[in-house]
């Protein structure tokens, strides 16, 4: 007959066990459960970036790795539904791209680890005790929204030098794009710029925002968001109507046809989730693994709408960018 501290230490033994190990014993797949904040357009290419990742570190979808996506299509409130669904199908690692499917799957599960991909400021909306020690079972990669908002409004300076009236579109139902603008509003005031706020908390208001915008700014600054994102199409469309030039923080909305946008590498990021989703099925805890930063930041300039606009880019802007769109 085994003694009981043999078989605590058996239970111990087995809670270590890496997750793939234990789910093949079982006959099963390891399954990652992905929250994607928007639509297959919208965060398709970056979850494809994630599996091509995984492949590369030897889970092959199907065959030693279940991927399950459900996708949120910027409506926030899917987010909790979305997380609950995950939590009760006991999936092994669930992974987002945005800081509110991060805030929603943490409310879900104390339990099962927690990668995302995205979060805007991870410590400032208490995702994580600290990027060195998470302190949960959150970790993964931090895009720095709040601090890069000053070097977009001095980007956009530059190639709007009697920049005054700044428009800002910004969806007030999301605490982080909240937070973002009004770090964005400050320095805004203190490079003497009149700041008008276009505000939305879902697809039908963009339209109207515009609409009230009319005439009254020289240039508009996207607070991204699941929603602005999903949305970027309609927003981009438009932005081209109004002849509007525009600051976004990712270049997928540049190469619709944006101005520029300058802002973490998404498509490193999401490499870089896989890299701890894998680390997590091979038995790593995410109270282990520090939250990581942006090592790449992207300066993108679409060249073909500058000169629609009308607009002069200097060479020496040119040079400096990461990537010129014509």
């Amino acid at each position: 007959m085994m003694r009981r501290r043999e078989v605590i230490t058996l239970l111990g033994s087995a809670a270590a066990w890496p997750i793939a190990a234990r789910a093949q014993q079982a006959g099963m797949l390891a399954t990652i459960g992905c929250l994607v904040p928007g639509t297959p357009s919208s965060h398709g290419q970056w979850f494809a970036v994630f599996v091509q990742r995984l492949r590369e570190l030897g889970w092959i979808e199907g065959r030693t790795v279940a991927v399950e996506y459900r996708w949120a299509e910027g409506r926030s409130e899917r987010f909790a539904e979305i997380a609950a669904e995950f939590v009760q199908r006991k999936v092994d690692v669930i992974v987002t791209a945005s800081t509110a499917g991060a805030v929603a799957a943490k409310q879900a599960t104390s339990i099962i680890p927690i990668v995302f991909a995205a979060a805007g400021d991870p410590v400032g909306t208490g995702l994580v005790a600290s990027l060195a020690r998470p302190g949960g079972n959150l970790t993964g990669l931090s895009v720095q929204q709040p601090e890069t908002g000053g070097k977009r409004l001095e980007l956009l300076r530059e190639v709007i030098p009697g920049l005054r009236q700044l428009a800002m579109l910004v969806n007030v139902g999301s605490p982080l794009a909240v937070l973002d603008l009004g770090e964005v509003q400050a320095t805004a005031r203190t490079l003497g710029l009149e700041v008008i706020t276009l505000e939305i908390r879902r697809g039908e208001d963009i339209a109207p925002a515009f609409e009230a915008l009319k005439g009254r700014a020289e240039a508009l600054y996207v607070i991204i968001d699941p929603l602005v994102a999903t949305h970027r199409i309609r927003i981009n469309t438009l932005v081209l109507a109004a002849r509007l030039p525009t600051m976004h923080t990712q270049r997928e909305a540049v190469e619709l046809g944006g101005l520029m946008s300058y802002g973490a590498n998404f498509p490193d990021l999401f490499r870089r989730a896989a890299d701890y989703a894998d680390k997590i099925l091979r038995g790593a805890k995410p109270v282990d693994l520090p939250v990581e930063q942006p090592t790449k930041f992207d300066l993108v300039i679409n060249l073909t709408t500058a000169k629609a606009l009308g607009l002069t880019i200097p060479e020496s802007f040119l040079l400096r960018a990461d990537e010129v769109i014509e």
